[in-house]
């Protein structure tokens, strides 16, 4: 018995431990007390080629002191809801340790309390999706305390195509079409030698 209390006495202290240092952190608790702006020159963009413009900011209507325990910034592009739909891989989820909305890191920066402006080239991995742009305020443990997006909260706003890199390029497409034609001639021509040669041994 004396061991088996030992034992409980040590779940509950371990689960109680766990709570304090692995807070659950829900998007629904946060504020949103930053203003993000994502800026760039059409609405479909390419990756590896294209780059966005982001602008992010304390909103101003918010009282002093709101922003005293952000220590850093965190801009991600996350996926829009008509590119989450049959994509478990892409879903949103309240709790943030399980959320899936946003994959891509854009800048990752200390906070300041002016606006800050950055200016990022899509990278290639990203695939063909909708997007929009989000910013977390990170506390001193980089744990998300409030956040800002370029979106409204239905995520209907303000969204931009990324269309991926096909891999096909016009280089890669004329040399191919110069090697198939090749192939063809010295096909052709070793067709001819071949029958020459047949000629020739009939003789």
């Amino acid at each position: 018995m004396a061991a088996r209390a030992l034992l409980l006495g040590f779940i509950l202290v371990f689960a109680c431990f766990s709570d304090t240092c692995f807070a659950i952190i829900y998007f629904s608790s946060l504020q949103r007390t930053l203003v993000v702006t994502a800026s760039h020159p059409q609405r479909l963009l390419k990756a590896g080629e294209d780059k966005i413009t982001v602008t992010w900011g304390l909103n101003q209507s918010f009282p002093a002191g709101t922003d005293s325990a952000y220590k850093t910034i965190k801009v991600q592009l996350c996926y829009a809801p008509i590119s989450q739909v049959d994509r478990a891989w892409r879903k949103t989820h309240d709790s943030l340790s399980k959320d899936k909305t946003c994959q891509f890191k854009i800048v990752k920066t200390p906070y300041t309390t002016t606006n800050h402006t950055s200016e990022w080239t899509i990278e290639r991995d990203v695939p063909t999706a909708t997007y929009f742009v989000r910013a977390y305020a990170l506390d001193a443990q980089d744990q998300q305390v409030a956040y800002g997006q370029n979106t409204d909260a239905k995520k209907t706003t303000n969204l931009f195509e990324i269309q991926a890199i096909t891999g096909r390029h016009v280089s890669l497409d004329i040399a191919s079409v110069c090697f198939s034609a090749f192939s063809v001639v010295a096909l052709m021509g070793f067709f001819f030698a071949e029958k020459r040669k047949g000629g020739k041994a009939q003789q």
